[in-house]
């Protein structure tokens, strides 16, 4: 298996240090920004599999930098944990909002580094999901990260797709909203379950007509993905 690459953002040299050399030790790849700027561009050119962003930076933060990834499409989808000295609730929750996977607070361990970098990693590549499904014309391609219906290609948020991959690779069964927040979010606590129907509508609506009726709704429990009626 390939290693992955990190990209360690923190303008302070000492912290990268630490960081590369506990990552260098479980096998990643490392590449060091200590601004923004310099990791945007690192980003673009080298397409890291995961972000380690610090919240304080000179100049922009890392907070702004978390936004404009989300923003873009071609990094949307990068996997992005937050790194701070801020241990407050309301940062944590802004953190998450502004796309971050998972947030840590300093001072932290190596090794717990890792943990929750080796989680953050799983779920952004699930295990044995690497082959495109299709279902009555519509095709998921985890590849190319692209979904089309009878050919045409679907535009949709990367939640709607993260939501879709799961009910494609997982159809026939009722899943409850907070399975749903599980598998998809990752157990994100500051996610509520009510955030599962809007982003279920966003998705029926990214399906369009031809293939909206493959998201059932389930009286009493939650969702499904079928294509029997």
């Amino acid at each position: 298996m390939t290693a992955k690459t990190v990209l360690i953002v923190d303008d302070e040299a000492p912290i990268r240090e630490m960081i590369a050399v506990a990552l260098e030790m479980a096998d990643y790849r490392v590449l060091e920004a200590d601004n923004a700027q310099t990791a945007h561009a690192m980003i673009v050119d080298r397409q890291p599999d995961l972000v380690l962003l610090d919240w304080m930076m000179p100049g922009t933060s890392g907070i702004e930098l978390a936004r404009r990834l989300k923003r873009e499409p071609t990094t949307a989808e990068l996997p992005i944990i937050m790194l701070t000295a801020k241990g407050e609730e309301d940062n944590k929750i802004q953190g998450l909002e502004a796309g971050a996977d998972d947030y840590i607070t300093k001072p932290f361990s190596p090794r717990e580094l890792v943990a929750r970098l080796k989680a953050v990693l799983r779920r952004a590549t699930p295990q044995g999901i690497e082959e495109a499904v299709e279902v009555d014309g519509l095709l998921l391609d985890p590849v190319s990260h692209r979904v089309s219906a009878s050919g045409n290609a679907v535009e949709m948020g990367p939640t709607e797709y993260r939501l879709l991959q799961f009910f494609m690779t997982h159809q026939e069964r009722a899943y409850t909203r907070s399975q749903l927040l599980d598998q998809v979010w990752g157990g994100n606590v500051y996610v509520e379950e009510r955030t599962v129907d809007v982003h279920i509508r966003r998705l029926r609506k990214a399906l369009g007509e031809r293939h909206q009726h493959l998201v059932q709704t389930v009286r009493g429990t939650g969702y499904r993905f079928s294509a029997k009626g």
